[in-house]
């Protein structure tokens, strides 16, 4: 009889087989998989400039390059269509986890015109966010709040 090694995921659930962290058993009490800041990166054809479509891609690549994948600091990076702003081209929206490290300053930052950003300015973004520094030299969308 064949023994299978038992694969748990980071939430100490058992994993089914063929997945990385999909639970066997679902338990609706325990949280969602821990970010201390995700992403949403406008890949729209509308707002976006050439091959922006693979910018999510190359952003998840640093993200595991900078060990930002994973632990305390781990960050997502998402696919969004149309924000509905166009006008700033490729725009992301950054949202923390607030219950967690309690940033509420860095929940819902909208940035601007990202389509621009080169290597070192998204290191310079992740290294803010993770270090929870301002991110007031990075061009953002001021929402107005009714």
């Amino acid at each position: 009889m064949e023994n299978k090694s038992v694969k748990i995921n980071t939430m100490g659930s058992e994993v089914v087989d063929g997945f990385e962290c999909k639970p066997k058993v679902l338990d609706p009490n325990k949280p969602i998989m821990h970010y201390k800041n995700i992403l949403f990166v406008c890949v729209d054809k509308r707002c976006s400039s050439e091959g922006s479509h693979k910018k999510a891609d190359e952003l998840r690549e640093l993200l595991k390059e900078m060990q930002l994948d994973v632990g305390y600091d781990r960050m997502k990076v998402s696919k969004s269509l149309c924000f509905g702003a166009c006008r700033y081209k490729q725009v992301v929206n950054i949202f923390s986890n607030t219950s967690e490290n309690g940033l509420e300053k860095h929940n819902n930052i909208w940035l601007k015109q990202t389509h621009k950003y080169d290597i070192e300015k998204w290191k310079e973004l992740f290294n803010s966010l993770k270090n929870d520094m301002d991110l007031d030299k990075f061009e953002q969308i001021k929402m107005k709040v009714f």
